[in-house]
């Protein structure tokens, strides 16, 4: 998910701790929960580099263990050369321990890990031992529902507070706490509704035909911050359909309205690129790969692209890849290309 929203559920996450928080421990949950999107800056070596690192290196749970620990040492530090000042002659303040910094750096960087397996294209947990992509893909980077939620449960207490003290009323408890903790509980109900609507989208994706067709599998993915407004990939024995998915009390759905993209003939250069190191290496993270044959100069050009991305999709994630052949069907150049610069 983008960084407000880190930011803000670390926060929110912080509040809920209240009064248990040693001292940075809103800091700290905040660094580390920010931290893992420092592997954003892998966008800049090129769509290889990205393909592999992104949403992996810090986003696993051993980069998440090496940012927790980072993290709490870096604070520890800053704790010593800057100690927090007594307010009385005979009061002592311990320093910050390490054990309590590590629990509250460890709590932001979880958070991030959790939010990012439910939105785009997931993450690779168990990186770098092994290359799996995982991800329940319920929601998009960005979702206004979750943004709002946190806006609205991190700053109306704030508004509350304000309020009350021009009234005279005196304070209670750490400010924010229970509204912080029911924020947190409504985007916990929120993501099991719609992971109930991605079900939902999936079955009714099943149950059809497509142009006399049937349908062998389907998968949905979000199509905006709309809970009830899904994308359809549905695959055929020779044809893949696209397909808009509305699941609101009013919304019919029509599956003659689907766009029909056929399936390549069998080729030997439709074989070669399937099977060269390059498109294996695609498929591990590809959720619906779908490839092309057309003819380039003197033999052949074959790209596999993702539809689970749609057309005009210009997010970084939206990564294919390109090999071109000569007529006898040798290898001439290869390579992965970001889908919004196909022709770098």
């Amino acid at each position: 998910m983008e960084p407000f929203t880190h930011a803000f559920t670390s926060l929110a996450l912080a509040r809920a701790g209240g009064r248990r928080l040693p001292r940075f421990g809103a800091a700290m949950m905040i660094v580390a929960g920010l931290a893992p999107d420092l592997d954003y800056v892998t966008y800049f070596a090129g769509p290889r580099a990205f393909l592999h690192l992104h949403r992996a290196a810090l986003h696993s749970i051993a980069g998440s263990i090496v940012i927790a620990f980072a993290v709490a040492a870096a604070f520890c530090a800053i704790d010593r050369k800057y100690p927090q000042k007594k307010k009385a002659f005979s009061q002592v303040i311990a320093p910050l321990g390490f054990g309590a910094a590590l629990i509250c750096s460890a709590i932001g960087a979880a958070g991030h890990m959790l939010l990012d397996l439910a939105s785009g294209v997931g993450v690779q947990l168990l990186w770098p031992f092994h290359t799996h992509w995982s991800g329940l893909e319920i929601i998009g980077d960005l979702d206004l529902w979750i943004l709002l939620l946190l806006v609205c449960g991190l700053l109306l207490p704030l508004l509350f507070g304000l309020v009350n003290e021009e009234v005279g009323a005196r304070k209670k408890g750490p400010r924010g706490r229970v509204a912080a903790l029911v924020t947190l509980a409504l985007i916990a109900a929120y993501f099991g509704w719609r992971a109930e609507l991605h079900s939902r989208a999936a079955d009714l994706l099943l149950s059809r035909e497509y142009h006399a067709r049937v349908a062998l599998s389907a998968a949905a993915f979000p199509a905006s911050s709309m809970p009830y407004q899904w994308r359809g990939v549905v695959e055929t024995d020779n044809t893949m359909e696209l397909i808009d998915v509305a699941l609101g009390p009013q919304d019919e759905f029509d599956s003659a309205r689907s766009v029909t993209i056929y399936k390549p003939p069998e080729s030997p250069a439709l074989a070669a690129g399937e099977n060269s190191a390059l498109a294996r290496e695609f498929l591990l993270y590809a959720k619906v790969p779908f490839a092309q044959v057309r003819p380039h100069e003197a033999g052949f050009q074959v790209e596999i692209h993702d539809l689970r991305f749609a057309e005009g999709d210009q997010q970084p994630a939206n990564i294919f890849v390109r090999m071109e052949y000569n007529s006898r069907i040798q290898l001439q150049r290869s390579g992965y290309f970001f889908a919004s610069n196909p022709n770098p």
